[in-house]
């Protein structure tokens, strides 16, 4: 599945109206065939408008003296996450509040059902589809700028290396003292604004990617997908590069999960997220699409450093990326209460790893949450945690394949589109894979792969002529010429 974050043209042109109103109206059937429900149960509103009133349970300590701050998208209003780094001889403290959920949901209320039913909150391009109610997701439970808020805090320690010398988490009451986005914060960096803040963000966040290099590992740096509209009325589709605070920010994420996992594996209870290597065929297949891109990948350099190695201004390798989640497939949520399972690593994180930064977008995080903070602070893990454990794994794989579907399913009608006014026109592109079913083509023009009808090798560089384009089923049909 290739995830993919899409936003829409404006509508300013009166050429591409139709097509945009196809495409809202595509987006609304993909959510209805998939049953993802835009509004909530009158139950759960009404609860979360009692909790968010009175929460449930509030923690007693009090660290609203650390000047926290959050990172996120300029639109986000349901903020996980906020931080605090600082300098701890030669090495440093990483300070990181996660969203107290558990603090406003109890379990087997209304919220936790609904919440166990949905698994996540869903991204269309028209519109979000949230885990939560909003007045607890982007209100009471968020991590705004100014606001007391209950949250679990990670508090660990790394070497002058960036590796992680110990971690522990308790609850307390935080206040973020500042919002940031990514956007204005890369500027900040860009233009070399002495703030501490970005100093150590910055340092921590190389450091940590390094410490990724060496054990293996390989995040997945993924670009935007953008779709813009030009003065003729036609759509154009692009790649938008992720920003490297961004990838800071990202390490901070990985950071805390790994420390997760090393606490659930040392106490024998908890969830991971892990992933199997990557299969030959999936490999070998991106190795083809790599070469037709012209960034081939050398037989003896890891997948971690040969996506490292793009230059992720180029268009072509900019798709190719893009096109990396082929290798990250297989990934799952593995629990476990008395014994160790067999497969405790995530492969493109190289290690073992856990999902707990995102509770107010992931069912999963919140259950991680609870497990880790009892095992830290030397407390039983609650019953209701550990009755879920077994069922989490199916309830978020059902959650992950909606998500997926709807992500895929809107990509492809964006794409359509895209390629609507260009029906009938042929286009350069490289046969990347060959099943019964026919070819998987990547085109070197438009950041699109599809499928065609027709002969080729894999490999080759063919013409394909695009036959239609079906905004209201977002379906592309090319054949080879």
């Amino acid at each position: 599945m290739r995830k993919r974050q899409i936003s829409l043209p404006p509508t300013d042109a009166t050429t591409s109206a139709s097509v945009r109103e196809a495409l809202l109206a595509r987006f609304a059937a993909i959510r209805a065939e998939l049953e993802l429900d835009e509004e909530f149960p009158p139950e759960v509103t009404a609860e979360a408008e009692r909790v968010a009133a009175a929460p449930v349970d509030l923690p007693e300590r009090d660290e609203t003296a650390v000047p926290f701050f959050t990172m996120d998208p300029a639109s986000s209003m349901d903020l996980d996450q906020a931080m605090h780094l600082e300098r701890d001889g030669d090495g440093y403290r990483v300070r990181y509040a996660i969203a107290d959920v558990p603090a406003f949901v109890a379990p087997g209320g209304a919220i936790d059902a609904e919440a166990r039913r949905r698994g996540q909150t869903v991204y269309c391009p028209d519109k979000r589809l949230p885990l939560h109610p909003t007045v607890m997701s982007e209100g009471a439970a968020s991590l705004l700028p100014g606001e007391v808020r209950p949250a679990f805090v990670w508090d660990m320690r790394l070497d002058a290396e960036g590796e992680g010398t110990s971690a522990e988490v308790y609850r307390a009451m935080v206040r973020s003292v500042e919002r940031f986005d990514y956007v204005g914060v890369q500027e900040q960096v860009d233009a070399g604004i002495d703030d501490e803040r970005w100093v150590l963000l910055g340092e921590v966040g190389e450091k940590r990617i390094r410490q990724e290099q060496l054990r293996g590992g390989a995040s997945l740096p993924m670009p935007e997908q953008e779709v813009h509209l030009g003065e003729d009325g036609d759509f154009t589709l692009d790649f938008r590069p992720p920003r490297t605070v961004e990838e800071w920010n990202a390490q901070i994420s990985l950071l805390t999960g790994m420390a997760a996992a090393d606490m659930m594996l040392h106490a024998r209870v908890g969830i991971l997220r892990t992933m199997p290597e990557a299969e030959h065929n999936a490999v070998a297949r991106f190795r083809r699409q790599a070469k037709a891109l012209g960034a081939p990948w050398p037989a003896e350099q890891s997948y971690g450093d040969f996506l490292r190695s793009l230059d992720r201004t180029n268009p072509k390798h900019l798709a190719l990326i893009y096109d990396a989640t082929s290798l990250f497939r297989g990934a799952g949520y593995t629990p476990f209460d008395g014994d160790v399972p067999e497969q405790v690593e995530q492969a493109a994180v190289a290690d073992a790893y856990a999902h707990v930064t995102a509770p107010l977008r992931r069912l999963v995080d919140r259950f991680g949450l609870v497990i880790c903070e009892a095992i830290s602070s030397g407390a039983e893990v609650p019953a209701w945690v550990r009755e879920a454990l077994p069922t989490l794994p199916a309830t978020m794989k059902e959650s992950d394949r909606r998500a997926g579907a709807a992500e895929r399913m809107c990509a492809d009608a964006v794409e359509a589109a895209v390629l609507h006014p260009r029906v009938g026109e042929s286009f350069s592109a490289v046969v990347v894979d060959r099943d019964e079913k026919g070819l998987e083509v990547q085109l070197l023009d438009v950041p699109v792969v599809a499928r065609a009808t027709g002969e080729a090798e894999l490999g080759a560089t063919v013409d394909v002529r695009l036959e239609s384009a079906d905004v209201a089923t977002g379906q592309v049909r090319f054949v080879v010429a």
